[in-house]
């Protein structure tokens, strides 16, 4: 009995299967393909239904960084993300993917949780290098600038995230100085004038320590006495927090991130202390599940504009879209490689939203005794 042509090709292993013979099955060229392969227009419905049917019985895999190199361009970027479990990078990850489908940029990603004074990052970097990416987004404060000038020389890089104070790297950042301003402003006008600032290292967080550092300095400027608790790996200045608070030398703990702010309050209801009846609190990052029902008093950073322009910059820088308005401001002549603003270093830095909450209110009045 003869088999007809039309009959399904028999499947063959994954790995050994060719783009040539996916073409062949489906009667199209290996051009046309190629282009329902990875998403491109210039074919019609019919042959694109066909093609990726084919191309399921067969096994066939897209190797998308060979197709880009033959085409002698990539629209691939690394992504070093630092610890996807937290609420507000988690967040970013997802937007960054979100706005990069829609550009047409492929984000290949890697994550890291803890780290020796971003060795690891640095490293993760090399990696993605390695692959063939075209550009890199670093959404990671533990990485410095000194750190980041290797890279900017050899392929496109951009911040996303962290306030960047190099003029030779590009940043999309949340505004961090003005989020600090506003929650420092915001516990003045409440009535306090003793209050702690837990504060980071610029070498362990980046956007944590310009955060404590403004609001200390505003508070400080407006004739408030302020307490500062460093806290790093080991310490992490609960202790001194709530100690203060109990014997009366404060009545409010600032703290610059809004998994802090919630430690913190556990801590103080574990020594008898309410919220924000005996000391008030803020956070900062407004990202968390259900925050509008812990009523925390913090800022909501813009997460979804950064990703947003994170993505039309290096996208600009790689040449995979033609999208956009004018990018950034500030900067120097040496930007680097994939330049999006004209021979300046794009700094562009996005203002988020004042969440009042409950946890912060006036000082109590009565009840205090300080030591």
């Amino acid at each position: 009995m003869s088999t007809s042509a039309s009959a399904p090709p028999e499947p063959r292993p994954p790995g050994r299967v060719r783009l040539e013979d996916v073409a062949a099955a489906a009667g199209v060229s290996r051009t046309s393909a190629s282009r329902v392969m990875l998403g491109q227009g210039k074919v019609s419905d019919r042959t694109r239904r066909r093609v990726l049917a084919v191309a399921d019985e067969l096994g066939y895999v897209t190797n998308v960084a060979a197709s880009e190199l033959a085409s002698g361009g990539s629209s691939t970027v690394g992504l070093l993300l630092r610890d996807a479990s937290n609420p507000a990078y988690g967040l970013l990850f997802s937007e960054l993917q979100k706005a990069g489908h829609a550009a047409g940029v492929t984000l290949l990603s890697m994550t890291i949780k803890h780290d020796d004074q971003g060795r690891q990052q640095v490293a993760s970097l090399h990696r993605l290098m390695g692959m063939r990416v075209a550009g890199l987004i670093v959404a990671t404060g533990g990485v410095t600038s000194d750190q980041l000038e290797p890279f900017r020389d050899r392929l496109p890089i951009i911040r996303a995230g962290r306030p960047e104070s190099s003029g030779r790297i590009h940043a999309v950042s949340y505004d961090e100085e003005d989020a600090a301003r506003r929650l420092a402003e915001h516990i003045l006008e409440l009535g306090h004038t003793d209050v702690a600032v837990q504060t980071a290292r610029a070498e362990d967080s980046y956007p944590e320590f310009v955060r404590s550092t403004v609001m200390t300095q505003l508070l400080e400027s407006r004739g408030a006495t302020v307490h500062r608790l460093e806290y790093r790996r080991g310490h992490d200045a609960m202790d001194e927090s709530v100690d203060l608070a109990r014997r009366g030398r404060v009545s409010a703990v600032m703290v610059p991130s809004d998994l802090r702010q919630l430690t913190l309050i556990r801590r103080l209801h574990e020594a008898g202390l309410r919220t924000p009846e005996d000391v008030a609190t803020t956070g900062c990052d407004g990202i968390l599940p259900g925050i509008d029902l812990l009523g925390l008093t913090t800022m909501r950073i813009a997460v979804e504009d950064v990703a947003e322009r994170t993505i039309a910059n290096i996208a600009r820088m790689i040449g995979a879209t033609g999208i956009g308005d004018d990018a950034g401001s500030g900067g120097s002549a040496e930007a680097g490689p994939g330049d999006p603003a004209g021979g300046r270093v794009v700094h562009e830095r996005l203002p988020g939203r004042f969440i009042q909450g409950r946890t912060a209110g006036p000082p109590r009045t009565t009840g205090r005794t300080p030591a």
